[in-house]
């Protein structure tokens, strides 16, 4: 007897499915049925992946949903009675069905969603059509009457929704996984069949696949309720029976009842809703003066043109008519109007608009109307790579927007098209490989230590899983064979791995369509209220939505917010569309490796590269950009020595020559895969496109096709091939090979380009106003640490920080003279309101003469003790001349009521009759003022910054002789992705890395172990941020009495990097740090005696270093000229004696030195 599954969890039940859904069509197949249903809790979040993937296995897809019922409105939100619902399986017969669906499940969560998305019978009557519905399991309202022992209001429920539905549309639903309550209802279900006419239908509450997977269940909603698994008193499932069962266990387990089983059947043979992946779904564009889209389209590009250019040159008309005439016989005339209307609003209301990002920069229609500004032609982009004629695909161009004004444009989009039309798209978080790990290890309860080290046995690698891991790491597959607790972990972890864990706000996908959305997609509101849809950004694409990215881009903010403080200090008008992109001070600047706060350019790794490269033209930024990736990284050498060495360049093929010779005849960019196979092999660039696709995924079949035709042309005699071309097929099959290795790797290059726009530019100002810039950076950003850091590179450039003052800081950073102001927003407790009347009581009734002529203007204006604490404590009224402990001692008393009580309790009861004029100033005790260490404590509390010194601040060049490494190193190791979790930079420090840290102790708090031993947490800061410091208890025994608070120490500490928390130091031992300095002499170097400098000797030098690499400087003594050279920090010595008698034995004895 054929059978369908009607009552199915997946993976999208977030956190309360386990079985993915791959395996549980796959699973549904082998176990022989040909149908199956997705209903997840009140979501829709997988219908679409779950339709494609059953429909590739053969498998028919019953498109649903098990919604949550309101027990009154869905309006009604009381605590105790409305949070109180009932289940209901809701499934789509039809298009229409389907239709009410997303309409049911959206209005859940948009209208009432109140702990979980409720829909109510009055929503549901309006939906109705094309809908079936079951009663679902024992939480459904027909189950729970029964349950209660109301035969007669189960009844009544019952009729209501056969009414609503239809007879044939509503059936009773029985389930048995061994509980009581379901085998204590099942016979009035019978009866209730029989007394109405409704009909039966059997179904398993499906939660994993197997009955063996009922474990991984069980760990699952631990996670998910943040319990362990031996928590008494955790919610689970009572049994093991809420996994797929076949047709012939369904049978067995109903057969007393088989019309429940053939009702399954029926019911899914009733259900076909298709999707539609093939029709696009643009909204039109609004043409003024009842134009024609594509000739306004046609208008508003030759404008840009003649504009961009001058004069504009038949190649460049041709370029232009031939891209508009693709976009037109693509059907995006529209896209590209709605794109133009709001970068166009954008730019005419103050929003900063980036040069654009990803392969839209090679359109000279892009550039034409302004949505771009890179120049295509002068970088050689190319419009296939963005729009390719011979594959239809949407366009995607995305926007950089500053942060500040994204939202502008965003509710000027929805105000143009429709609330209703315009939504934001979700995105999931999963659970990547050490996440899982982690999360399962908490549930397991395995001590944190031994998950720990588990976990960080897992390579970095965003497409990492566990089972790869096992294969790379022998100490992983050790544990995992000899160990049953971490076997556990491991098996476990790899059941639930990639599981999503939870839905969060794609941070820059927007949709915009032509009808309200909620007819193609269901939606739901995310946490800031705003509408989101249910399907990711690649299912809204899929569907023909068009979406598009609005994204954030700090920097953005940064150069627009340093123009405006430039105009107020210079009163220079400064248009950043308009700078030289050639000059020679903002390359030294990037090649001094000076790029703190220059974006791309701030790891420490992409410094040391720059530092190498000394790019000369924006082509090596470009290329250093799309080169410092895992993969090309490895063309880094190469590209360098090229272009240090162009004459010894050499082309597999004279026709490479103009293609590569910008990149030094390195393969770099996407674009010049195209270029070589369109000028070698006679491929279109819509062709060539299409290859490199087919060559990055790796697609074996296609691969030998396109081999094949790269080498000796096309059967159909569309592509020629090499050797038609008059390249020998020895030269042919060495070239495919190189763009076959290097293809995957390869960047595109008008990313690369847009995002090089923006590196210059924020170079320019660094150069030229860096003053300004530095104001303007650190005014951006709320990260203490990061701030530190951008002070001290202030000082590096001789660039001043100046304390909160009440008479000359602002809200935010300002430029005083060449200091940078700290603002009065940095100050603790110091409110928007109070720092908003301050500023305007000043600007007003001109600068305050002494603190009491501040209490008095500014009483009642939102000042409070705390806020004048604050200000106090920082230094803020320093430039009045008087003491803080002076302060410190009377301002509460001047803020009880006036500063004439205080001035009253100072001096004395004064007369009547004296007039205001006559008051004596306030008078202040006669003590000394705050020690060093008080001061600069009470400014890190009021501010998170010191401003007059640093504890560490005389030990910056000291401590260079213990360690090359500070808290700077170790915040910048990591980057953080979408998903919140952090991976370590390439070419940065790494986990476990050992390295000294000197630094002050901020804090300590001691934590006592499950095993009743004493450990502690420090924060510990030197003057470019703080970090974490955990001490275990061994180490914790011995160097105790050393770790006090303030107390300056050297710490021997390892690096911990996870996935779910910031970079943490674990140390392993610690000495005062006058103590190390004292120990620690003067690093010993290597010198190496040469002839001559030239590229022979330098060659050898680099060959038989790279392999004793270490920490030891090397340096290069030419005795020729008498000149000494460093050479790079990558062929640094370890000063090992096997090294260095081979060294001896390969330049000679006398030539080789350690001092």
């Amino acid at each position: 007897m054929q059978f369908c599954h009607l009552h199915t969890h997946t993976e999208y039940s977030l956190l309360d499915g386990e079985a993915s859904i791959k395996k549980l069509v796959a699973r549904v197949k082998e176990l022989g049925m040909d149908s199956c249903a997705i209903t997840d809790h009140g979501s829709m979040y997988g219908v679409v992946d779950f339709y494609r993937e059953a429909k590739s296995q053969g498998i028919h897809p019953v498109i649903g949903c098990e919604v949550y019922m309101a027990p009154r409105s869905r309006f009604d939100k009381v605590h105790d009675i409305d949070n109180k619902t009932s289940h209901l399986i809701l499934l789509a017969e039809n298009q229409r069905g389907y239709k009410n669906l997303i309409k049911l499940v959206s209005a859940g969560y948009i209208d009432g969603f109140y702990y979980k998305p409720r829909i109510d019978f009055e929503m549901l009557k309006e939906h109705s059509e094309g809908i079936i519905a079951l009663s679902a399991c024992i939480a459904g309202e027909v189950p729970k009457a029964l349950l209660r022992g109301d035969y007669d209001e189960a009844k009544k429920i019952a009729l209501k929704y056969a009414e609503v539905l239809g007879k044939d549309n509503y059936f009773l639903e029985i389930q048995d996984h061994g509980l009581s309550e379901q085998k204590r209802i099942i016979p009035d279900m019978l009866r209730l069949s029989e007394e109405t006419g409704i009909g039966l239908v059997a179904t398993n509450d499906i939660h994993y696949l197997k009955k063996e997977d009922a474990k991984y269940q069980d760990v699952l909603m631990c996670i998910q309720m943040e319990k362990k698994v031996d928590d008494p008193d955790r919610m689970k499932f009572e049994t093991e029976e809420f996994y797929i069962k076949s047709p012939e266990e369904m049978t067995s387990l109903f057969e007393y009842v088989p019309q429940a089983i053939e009702n399954t059947e029926k019911i899914a043979k009733r259900c076909n809703v298709d999707f539609d992946f093939g029709t696009r779904h643009l909204p039109a564009y609004a043409v003024p003066d009842g134009k024609d889209a594509f000739e306004y389209l046609r208008e508003l590009c030759q404008s840009g043109l003649e504009k961009r250019y001058s004069p504009v040159s038949d190649e460049l008309q041709k370029r232009l008519d031939y891209e508009l005439g693709v976009i037109k016989s693509m059907g995006f005339v529209d896209y590209f109007l709605i794109v133009w209307d709001f970068i166009h609003f954008a730019k005419n209301n103050g929003v900063m608009v980036g040069p654009g990002r990803g392969s839209a920069a090679g359109s000279i229609v892009a550039y034409s109307l302004g949505i771009t500004t890179v120049d295509p032609i002068k970088y050689g982009l190319i419009f296939e790579r963005f729009l390719n004629p011979e594959r239809v695909s949407m366009p995607d161009i995305d926007i950089d927007f500053a942060p500040n004004g994204r939202q502008k444009i965003i509710d000027y989009v929805v105000e143009k098209y429709g609330e209703g039309q315009v939504a934001q798209i979700i995105t999931f978080g999963t659970m990547k490989a050490k996440l899982a790990i982690r999360d399962v290890g908490r549930a397991l309860d395995i001590p944190y230590a031994e998950v720990d080290k588990v976990a960080k046995l897992v390579p970095f690698d965003l497409k990492m899983t566990i089972s790869k891991a096992l294969d790379i790491s022998t100490e992983l597959h050790a544990l995992y064979e000899n160990d049953p607790q971490i076997k556990e972990l491991l098996d476990t972890s790899m059941a639930l791995e990639g599981l999503p864990r939870h839905a969060s706000t794609h941070a820059a996908g927007v949709v915009i369509t032509s009808e309200p959305i909620v007819n193609y997609v269901p939606l739901q509101l995310n946490s800031e209220n705003f509408i989101t849809t249910q399907f990711t950004k690649d299912t809204v694409e899929n569907l023909g939505l068009l979406k598009m990215d609005f994204l954030g881009l700090r920097n953005l903010t940064v150069i627009e917010n340093a123009v405006k403080i430039i105009k107020r200090t210079r009163g220079i008008d400064l248009n950043m569309d308009e700078i030289d992109y050639d000059c020679k001070e903002v390359y030294e600047l990037i090649s001094s490796g000076n790029t703190d706060g220059v974006f791309q350019l701030e790891s420490a790794g992409m410094q040391s590269f720059m530092q190498e490269l000394k790019p000369d033209t924006l082509e090596d930024v470009i290329a250093g950009i799309a080169l410092y990736r895992p993969g090309p990284m490895e063309q880094i050498p190469r590209y360098i020595k090229s272009k240090k060495n162009p004459q010894t360049i050499q082309y597999k093929h004279p026709l490479l020559k103009n293609i590569l010779d910008v990149t030094y005849g390195c393969m770099v960019y996407q674009e010049q895969v195209l270029e070589i196979v369109r000028t070698l092999a006679g491929y279109s660039l819509g062709k060539a496109d299409s290859m490199r696709r087919v060559i990055s995924k790796k697609k074996a079949d296609q691969m030998v096709i396109e081999r094949k035709n790269f080498i000796y042309g096309s059967d159909d005699g569309d592509i020629p091939g090499c050797i038609k071309n008059g390249i020998d097929e020895q030269t042919a099959i060495s070239i495919f090979d190189e763009i076959n290795d290097f293809a995957n790797y390869a960047f595109n290059k008008s990313h690369a380009a847009a995002y090089a726009f923006v590196t210059y530019q924020t170079a320019y100002l660094k150069t030229f106003y860096p003053v300004e810039y530095m104001a303007s950076l650190i005014s951006s950003i709320d990260d203490l640490d990061k701030i530190n850091h951008y002070i001290a590179n202030c000082k590096e450039m001789g660039i001043d920080r100046l304390p909160p003052d009440v008479n000359k800081s602002e809200d935010t950073f300002t430029v005083e003279n060449n200091s940078i102001r700290f603002g009065l927003s940095a100050v603790k407790n110091v409110g928007r309101a109070m720092i908003l009347n301050l500023v305007n009581e000043r600007k007003n009734n001109g600068e305050f003469k002494t603190f009491s002529d501040f209490i008095d203007r500014m009483a009642g204006q939102d000042m409070n003790k705390r806020a004048l604490e604050g200000l106090i404590s920082c230094g803020a009224f320093d430039s009045m001349g008087v003491k803080r402990s002076q302060l410190l001692a009377v301002y509460e008393k001047a803020l009880d009521g006036t500063a004439r009580a205080a001035r009253d309790n100072v001096a004395g009861q004064m007369s009547l009759f004296d007039t205001i004029e006559e008051q004596s100033e306030m008078q202040f005790p006669n003590i000394d003022e705050l020690d060093k260490k008080t001061m600069l404590k009470m400014e890190k509390q009021s501010t998170g910054l010191y401003f007059s010194g640093h504890p560490m601040e005389e030990y910056t060049d000291k401590i260079k002789k213990l360690t090359k490494y500070n808290i700077s190193d170790v915040l910048t190791s990591v980057h953080k992705d979408e998903d919140g979790n952090y991976h370590a930079v390439e070419g940065g420090l790494q986990d476990g890395d050992m390295m000294i840290i000197c630094a002050a102790i901020a804090s300590r708090k001691n934590k006592t172990t499950r095993s009743n031993a004493q450990m502690a947490f420090l924060n510990v800061e030197d003057v470019y941020g703080s970090v974490e410091c955990i001490v275990f208890p061994k180490v914790l025994n011995e160097f105790s009495p050393l770790l006090q608070e303030d107390n300056l120490v050297a710490i021997a500490c390892r690096l911990s990097i996870r996935e779910d928390e910031a970079p943490k130091i674990l140390m392993q031992s610690v000495q005062l740090l006058d103590e190390a300095l004292m120990a620690k002499k003067e690093p010993k170097r290597l010198y190496i005696q040469l002839e001559t400098r030239n590229d022979e000797n330098l060659k050898n030098v680099e060959k038989y270093l790279s392999p004793y690499q270490g920490d030891m400087e090397v340096r290069l003594f030419f005795k020729d000229t008498r000149k000494m050279s460093s050479v790079p920090r990558r062929l640094w010595f370890n000063g090992t004696e096997n090294a260095i008698y081979d060294l001896k034995n390969i330049f000679g004895e006398d030539n080789v030195k350690i001092k």
